[in-house]
């Protein structure tokens, strides 16, 4: 351990770090459950989709059709890049004995192909003989450990500050929050929430001035530059606030909702609620779907509930009601967590293959590059808008389609019509550091290709990928919704921004004008603020370039090259 190295500082001066650690595991501790109920939720979404998709596979690999050349082509396809990759990083003696009897030139291909052959071998023996069940019951056991603690009290929870109650003649409120009315009770409760990811954001924000005082080994980076240079970026401020907002009524949806997405959207008549009826004199239950039936906005003010607004049941609705009497504010904040889920898949799996196709271009040119250029010319050259009309077509009848609600189907679609506008973004940025001379010298001292690209270029490509991912990411959520417009995309009930605008079209010149024009301006709102966190990174990571968008590809991951 070196004597100026962070580890040997933290043992000199460990109550900093201490007192900081302590904070975060308070801030974990009053979100445990939460959380718990986070992982319980994605452990048991991922264990349902294992079994359909295993029997998928077996069903196709068995039917020797055209699905199952495609299952085979892709699993050599993944074996020869998991070859590649260990055979790159684990360089084992006995692999290196095993073709040492070979010709210098060709030591590397066979390892790559006798270790992707391993993994090919053994992926088919996991499917072949059960693996997945296996899978399954071991995942069963971890989420009955985590269970339990999915129950603990939260602070920000629905029953901590409670919004649903009823109203007496007398005025008073039962059930909400200390008596106070639905809206104040949920007004706290958002507050309340806010002020929690505040804190989060601060104590970031300490940990980080911490690490600098006491135990960076350099008194100055370049990142304190960056970090200087976004404190005085007020337009990359505005888009932080607009995607913090976002992310933050994604992460805690089910806390935001007036109520909840299982009693207003998913299952209204698996529920009841209690509200006073002043005909009966008495405080009576009834079914929430019965109630929404009686509570739609559509178009005239005999039937509408405009922002702001309770109905005759008590419940308060701050952005009013769809046309099936829904809250819309409940169902915008669950569209949300669904458009980051299915953006972050999309543009994560597009930005995995746009770099390795703008590496291995930039790396080693030539036929590489053409068919890369041909490749990508051919997918923008077809209507985006077309090209995932008919993969989502052709691909609704597979195990993929049920995943999410056809999210990740959504997301991979995305992610194969997406990445050339991607590639074309890299690919300068590869080629100019694939002339640099340190990898001319890597080269000449015999570094594997992969190690120099992994090693030598990757790095100078990371600022490069968070802009552009940034700026894409707007891009998909609208075509998100613009799919979802189209009655395509994630299937109902499912909750995602475009159906909503969907939904109030014809309303747009009535009383019921929110049902559009609501989830419409927060799409556009959210959207300015990625481009916006995009622009400041570009400022950020390289200050001398232009401020306007420029390169046609950026142009296109802005609208999401719909």
């Amino acid at each position: 351990m070196a004597p100026d190295s962070p580890s040997a500082r933290l043992r000199i001066r460990p109550l900093p770090a201490l007192g900081w650690f302590t904070g975060v595991a308070v801030l974990i501790a009053a979100e445990l459950g939460r959380m718990a109920a986070g992982a319980v939720s994605v452990g048991t979404a991922v264990a349902a989709a294992t079994g359909p998709t295993a029997a998928w596979v077996r069903g196709a690999l068995a039917s020797r059709g055209p699905a199952g050349v495609a299952v085979v082509g892709l699993a050599v396809l993944l074996a020869w890049l998991v070859g590649v990759v260990v055979a790159a990083r684990v360089g084992s003696e006995r692999v290196e004995a095993a073709t040492a009897a070979l010709p210098l030139r060709l030591r590397r291909p066979a390892e790559r192909v006798g270790l992707g052959g391993v993994v090919l071998v053994g992926c088919w023996l996991a499917v072949r003989f059960g693996a997945a069940d296996a899978v399954h019951a071991v995942g069963e056991t971890a989420l009955a450990a985590v269970r339990p603690m999915a129950d603990l009290p939260t602070l920000t929870a629905r029953e901590t500050v409670p919004n649903r109650g009823y109203q007496l003649p007398d005025g008073t409120w039962r059930g909400t929050f200390l008596g106070l009315s639905p809206a104040v009770a949920w007004g706290v409760r958002v507050l309340l929430i806010h002020l929690y990811v505040l804190a989060w954001a601060a104590w970031v924000w300490v940990g980080y001035l911490l690490f600098r005082a006491y135990y960076r080994r350099a008194d100055w980076t370049p990142r304190d530059d960056a970090v200087r240079r976004l404190r005085g970026h007020r337009w990359g401020q505005f888009g932080l606030v607009v995607v913090g907002l976002f992310l933050t009524m994604a992460l805690f949806a089910p806390s935001l909702g007036t109520t909840t997405a299982e009693q207003n959207l998913y299952s209204p008549f698996s529920h009841t609620i209690q509200y006073y009826d002043p005909d009966l004199g008495r405080v009576t239950e009834i079914l929430v779907g019965n109630a929404n039936s009686q509570t739609r906005s559509v178009g005239y003010a005999a039937e509408n509930l405009g922002p702001g607004s309770y109905d005759r049941f008590g419940r308060f609705h701050p952005f009013g009601t769809l046309t099936n009497g829904k809250d819309l504010f409940t169902f915008l904040v669950h569209g949300a967590r669904v458009s980051l889920v299915v953006g972050l898949l999309s543009v994560g799996a597009s930005t995995v293959v746009a770099t390795a196709f703008a590496l291995l271009s930039a790396y080693y040119r030539g036929v590489a590059d053409l068919i890369l250029v041909v490749t990508s010319d051919t997918v923008m050259g077809v209507p985006r808008l077309l090209l995932l009309i008919l993969l989502t077509v052709l691909l609704a009848d597979t195990p993929l389609a049920g995943l999410y609600d056809g999210g990740v189907l959504l997301a991979l679609v995305l992610a194969a019509t997406g990445w050339p506008f991607l590639w074309r973004a890299f690919r300068g940025p590869s080629l100019q550091i694939a002339e640099r001379d340190w990898v001319d010298a890597a080269r000449n001292y015999g570094q594997s290709p992969l190690g120099i690209m992994r090693l030598h270029m990757l790095p100078y490509l990371v600022g490069y990928l968070l802009i552009y991912s940034s700026l894409v990411l707007g891009g998909v959520i609208l075509a998100i919704a613009g799919l979802s417009f189209l009655g395509l995309g994630v299937t109902p009930p499912t909750p995602e921004w475009g159906r909503a605008v969907d939904m109030g079209r014809e309303y747009v010149a009535t009383e019921s004008w929110h049902i559009s024009l609501i989830p419409g301006a927060m799409v556009t709102l959210v959207v300015i603020g990625f481009n916006a966190v995009g622009d400041a990174l570009r400022d950020v990571v390289d200050p001398q370039s232009d401020s306007g968008a420029t390169d046609p590809s950026e142009t296109e991951s802005r609208g999401g090259g719909v």
